[in-house]
């Protein structure tokens, strides 16, 4: 039995004076509205309407029970128009988890004119490289770099694409060679991203079609920032995200290696848990996002 709908019900029987009438109302048989009460009473131990064939009344119990019912109802009616009033406010706290690298170089960069957009927010932002239970860890949002989202419960919001080449630094290359063709890299120094489906095998697109290269890279990191930096140290050569190559290489100081081939490009997901839509915080953080990849 749903208390709150038999609440609802019993106070217009009491209000319209007649399960007809209040039936009608509800849009229900005036015989289901006389089980519900019947079902109501046998679970209080006592009768909250006297009925006749001509009249209808409330017992004592029945008008406490009205009364306080009154009180109930007035107060969950409160507790949903305040959540409907907040529901397209950009308050609370907004829990965000991220790789590293895209935390410190994308998100990072973009938070102060979010802050100061929705001054009454609160936030945490969580940088892990690994892939964290968000239910578990209580985050609003995830963002995920992946080849494809595996099904589950969660929900993936596609934001974005990154392009994924090869790098190295001038210096090395003058050292070791500049690849000319991609069977060449096998024979370099190769820095490994544990944390890329790429580790050791590298699918690269280019005029040609597609090369596979079986490598074992004898100097592996699980951050693409620390990867990036022993790039431009000139400790070999390696695979970035346009989000970290960006900038060294405006710099000059990584350059493309076989420009004209690239890896596979993965996608840009904003994970939540819930199936039934986010809620203002997690939709205001996630368009800011895709408005600043876009850019």
């Amino acid at each position: 039995m749903d208390k709150l709908s038999v609440m609802q019900a019993f106070r217009r029987i009491v209000e319209r004076g007649s399960f007809a009438r209040a039936a009608e109302d509800l849009g229900v048989s005036p015989a289901l509205l006389s089980r519900e009460v019947k079902l109501l009473e046998d679970s209080l131990g006592t009768v909250l309407l006297t009925r006749t064939t001509r009249s209808m009344s409330l017992t004592d119990a029945g008008r406490l029970y009205y009364e306080e019912t009154l009180g109930i109802l007035e107060a969950v009616g409160q507790v949903e128009n305040r959540i409907r009033e907040g529901a397209g406010a950009v308050r609370g706290h907004l829990r965000v988890n991220a790789s590293s690298s895209f935390g410190q170089t994308v998100i990072a960069p973009n938070l102060p004119g979010f802050l100061e957009a929705y001054p009454d927010l609160r936030l945490t932002l969580s940088m892990d490289d690994r892939v964290v239970d968000m239910v578990e860890g209580g985050f609003d949002v995830s963002i995920r770099i992946r080849a494809a989202m595996p099904d589950s419960a969660l929900v993936a919001r596609k934001i974005g694409t990154i392009r994924q080449r090869i790098f190295a630094a001038p210096r090395y290359l003058e050292q070791a060679g500049t690849p000319q063709r991609p069977e060449e890299i096998i024979s370099h120094k190769v820095i490994g991203f544990m944390l890329a489906d790429h580790l050791t095998h590298w699918r690269l697109t280019g005029p040609e079609g597609a090369v596979t290269l079986d490598l074992d890279p004898p100097v592996r990191v699980g951050n693409s920032l620390v990867l990036r930096d022993l790039l431009i140290a000139g400790q070999g050569i390696g695979t970035l995200p346009d989000f970290v190559s960006r900038e060294p290489e405006a710099r000059g100081d990584l350059v493309p290696v076989l420009p004209d081939y690239e890896l596979p490009s993965p996608e840009i997901f904003a994970v939540t848990a819930s199936r039934l839509g986010v809620d203002a915080k997690v939709s205001a953080f996630i368009e800011h996002l895709r408005a600043a990849l876009r850019d």
